[in-house]
């Protein structure tokens, strides 16, 4: 016992001297710590830098934040190729993945849960949460001890995935009267002809009569020259696409032969294949199959890359919700491909929408009749609401070529006449190109002229063939070219009803000599003409109205009082749509509310749920004096009803209430003008809407003569 005290004291007494050794520093103060261990990097963070990676299809990003081991047991190529493998068979579009929980069991493991959100344009979202792994070496970040089940936790070197889609018909489309326009999985027949097969003049009528019926043709005309210079040969002699129970009632034609019958997205119109056909082409557009160039980027989207899809028109504009959401099922697959186990994830196919437009199908097939043979446009509108009744474009387009089962467009050699045609049938005249107004804008030139207060109802113009206040080169009216006498003396509504370019050429002048430079460029802008209507389909990019501050773009060169002179008439650098003409005749006959045209009443699915609904939008109201709008009206009623008035010898005889106005457009040197009309009726009736209706005419003379 006392052994052990003297060695306690003598212990004791070594570690009291041993403390005059240590230097405390100041007084009362303690040596800075020495760390003996460094706390380990939150492993969260390279997991939330691989979960976004992954959601940017960053694979490089993500084998970078691999463990040495996992590298060294996968490679890049085969990472990268892993993951874009089951992205595919699972359809998945989108990514987006959230840390739920982590623990750090040693500085040198730790284990992340995240919460993984696989999208899938078929089977909708798969959520799984999976657990992963981390290590690292001291001085060193953490990295992902990797395997397929990082994906999904059902997943081994072995499985793969497949998704058996379930995909929905696609929607019609209708008219205003619920008369169909496009329909999904109809029976349909292509028509063929053999010249040589006709037979005598008897079975050639019987031929032409039943063809006819069959396409809706107004004349046999067409038909026969499609093969009269080929009259004597075996040639086969595309006719059209008709539906297999049309077809059956009068089968047995002359020379005629037909392909099996075959499910198609059948295109009801009238007209033969491949440049007529179709009703409403350019509105109701068509589908064609995915093409190769852009399968990935279609895939990307969600699709499985054997659609057909929307390409111009309402088929493009609501692609989305014709096609419906797919549905299927999501299941694992062993190493040959055979599925095994159940249904990983999966949703029904959701309903897709129609679209019902506010077009007339008569009215529409009625319009395109009218321009057969013809390059032009003709739009009809309702007056008071906006909505568009018809909306033509020649030479049109049959949308039935685009399937591939059509026998007509085996090769694609109907597709390539139509891609080849110069009349450029796939264009949208209607919405789609601009031309110059010419007359049928003086109502706007007479609007700026009256609201200057330069202008009066009351000052008489003596209209002579020639104008020359300006002092330059003589500017002509129209009549000097027809040889007819000058108009004479005319007040500002006379010299519209007469469409006089003297009576528009001093009102240019004149505003551009007292200060109105930009009066008539801000009117024509008031009525909507240099900018879009917003209707549901592409509008043409080149709209403009030239004026002072846009000379030199449009011009190029500064404003002057010539520019000026051809914009009262309509020419100049205008730039305009017939759509657009539509509008701002609208607003002169409905007292200046400048209206947006649309062309689809609502796009529905079977349950009654609305995606879309037109409706009438008031883009704005003109500014023009109720007293200006009733001349202008007066001069426009006076075009139809004045035996003076230029389109007065075209409407004799309809007991209409109309106003109108007709223009001849210039359209190149050595080109003819453009023909327009433009007008709308004041019927005011209860059963009946009033209407604008607008015409134009490409390359082919005066507006009164062929508009």
């Amino acid at each position: 016992m006392f052994r052990k005290l003297i060695s306690a004291v003598f212990l004791l007494s070594i570690l009291l001297n041993g403390c005059t050794f240590i230097d405390f520093g100041r007084e009362g103060e303690l040596p800075d710590p020495v760390v003996t261990t460094v706390p380990p990097p939150n492993p969260d963070l390279t997991v939330q830098v691989f979960l976004e990676a992954w959601e940017a299809g960053e694979y490089a990003t993500m084998y970078s934040l691999l463990s040495p081991n996992s590298q060294g047991a996968f490679s890049l190529e085969d990472f990268s190729g892993r993951y874009q493998e089951i992205m595919q068979g699972g359809r998945f579009t989108n990514v987006r993945g959230e840390i739920v929980s982590s623990l750090i069991t040693n500085p040198y493991q730790a284990e992340v849960r995240y919460r993984v959100i696989l999208s899938s344009s078929i089977v909708g979202d798969v959520v799984r949460e999976i657990n992963i792994s981390l290590v690292r070496e001291s001085g060193q970040e953490w990295g992902l001890e990797w395997s397929d089940a990082a994906i999904m936790p059902e997943l081994t070197p072995e499985n793969g995935l497949i998704v058996a889609p379930l995909r929905p018909t696609r929607g019609n489309i209708y008219d205003a009267d619920g008369e169909v326009f496009v329909t999904e999985g109809l029976q349909a027949v292509s028509m063929y002809l053999v010249p040589n097969a006709i037979g005598g003049e008897e079975s050639e009528e019987v031929m032409l009569s039943a063809v006819r019926r069959l396409l809706g043709l107004a004349a046999v005309d067409p038909i026969v020259a499609r093969y009269e210079f080929i009259r004597n040969t075996n040639f086969f002699v595309p006719l059209g696409t008709v539906a297999y129970d049309d077809y059956i009632g009068i089968e047995g034609i002359p020379g005629v032969t037909v392909s099996l019958p075959y499910l198609t997205r059948y295109y009801f119109g009238d007209g033969l294949t491949p440049l007529d056909g179709g009703a409403a082409p350019h509105a109701i557009g068509y589908v064609s199959q995915i093409q190769e160039d852009e399968l990935d980027e279609m895939q990307a989207q969600g699709y499985l890359g054997d659609e057909f899809i929307g390409r111009i028109g309402l088929e493009a504009r609501f692609e989305d919700q014709l096609r419906g959401d797919y549905g299927g099922s999501l299941f694992l697959t062993d190493s040959s491909g055979e599925i095994i186990g159940g249904e990983l994830a999966g949703r029904n196919a959701g309903l897709p929408y129609s679209v019902y437009t506010t077009l007339d199908r008569n009215l529409q097939n009625w319009a395109q009749n009218a321009l057969l043979s013809f390059r032009g446009a003709v739009v009809v509108m309702e007056l008071d609401t906006g909505r568009v009744l018809a909306l033509a474009s020649s030479p049109g387009f049959d949308p039935n070529i685009f399937d591939p089962q059509n026998y007509n467009s085996v090769g694609r050699s109907e597709i390539q006449q139509v891609l080849n045609e110069a009349g450029q049938p796939f264009i949208n005249r209607a919405t789609g190109s601009t031309y110059a107004a010419g007359s049928v804008f003086k109502m706007i030139t007479m609007a700026a002229a009256l609201e200057s207060g330069l202008f009066d109802t009351e000052e008489i113009y003596y209209c002579d063939l020639l104008f020359t206040e300006h002092g330059g080169t003589p500017l002509e009216d129209w009549r000097l070219v027809k040889e007819r006498p000058p108009a004479g003396n005319l007040d500002i509504i006379g010299g519209l009803d007469h469409s006089c370019n003297p009576w528009f050429y001093r009102i240019g002048l004149r505003l551009f000599r007292e200060g109105h430079q930009g009066d008539i460029t801000d009117m024509a802008l008031a009525f909507g003409l240099g900018s879009p209507t917003g209707i549901e389909l592409n509008e043409a990019d080149t709209i403009q109205v030239p004026g002072p501050e846009n000379a030199q773009d449009t011009l190029g060169q500064d404003w002057n009082e010539n520019d000026m002179m051809q914009l009262a008439i309509g020419q100049s650098a205008l730039a305009v749509t017939p759509l657009q003409l539509a509008r701002y005749v609208a607003a002169l006959g409905n007292g200046g509310r400048l209206l947006q045209p649309y062309i689809v009443d609502r796009v529905e699915n079977a349950e009654s749920e609305v995606f879309y609904s037109g409706e009438t939008v008031e883009q704005g109201e003109v500014p023009v004096s109720p007293e200006t709008m009733d001349a202008i009206r007066e001069g426009m009623i006076n075009v139809i009803r004045d035996p003076d008035g230029t389109a007065y010898r075209r409407f004799l005889g309809l007991n209409l209430n109309l106003a109108g106005k007709t223009g001849t457009a210039t359209s190149g040197e050595t080109s003819d003008p453009h023909a327009w009309f433009v007008g709308y009726s004041f019927e005011d009736r209860e059963d009946q809407p009033d209407i604008v209706v607008v015409v134009l005419v490409e390359f082919i003379g005066d507006g009164s003569d062929w508009a």
